[in-house]
């Protein structure tokens, strides 16, 4: 869609192509890998200060704690619409980090690259969903503000 001189009429057509309940729906989609993500640290939690060590961050036990915070509150936001823009950019932040933390498939063994290149791209694709979903609440905050 190119972009009108007036955005808060572009805006409105905008989000009537999509009801209210569709579009959170598509939120929860987007979030549900780090509310299951937090939800799981929370009821393992020694199995989150592992991973925290299996990938050299540390102290560990902290780290844990923070990213069960993250995913959980991040995804809070999103979905309630509080502060979404900022939680939509910490999740997005944080899934950049992962992404180059976790999914270096450039310098995996030979059989494992492929995977882990699907993986990396992959959450590319979620960092622009976040992206996307922060520059549309910021947009719709103007416009609101503006009206």
């Amino acid at each position: 869609m190119l972009p009108s001189s007036d955005p808060s009429s572009s805006l409105a057509r905008e989000a009537s192509l999509l009801p209210g309940w569709a579009y959170w729906l598509a939120l929860l989609l987007l979030c549900s890998a780090y509310l299951q993500g937090g939800i799981d640290k929370v009821l393992d939690f020694s199995g989150a200060i592992a991973e925290m060590q299996h990938f050299g961050l540390s102290p560990a036990a902290p780290m844990a704690v923070a990213v069960i915070v993250l995913e959980i509150g991040a995804s809070l936001m999103i979905l309630t619409g509080k502060g979404r823009w900022l939680g939509a950019l910490a999740l997005a932040a944080f899934t950049l980090a992962a992404t180059f933390l976790a999914n270096r498939f450039w310098s995996a063994p030979p059989d494992a690259r492929t995977m882990l290149a699907n993986s990396f791209f992959e959450h590319l694709g979620l960092v622009g969903g976040f992206i996307a979903v922060a520059w549309y609440d910021l947009r719709m905050r103007a416009a609101r503000s503006q009206s």
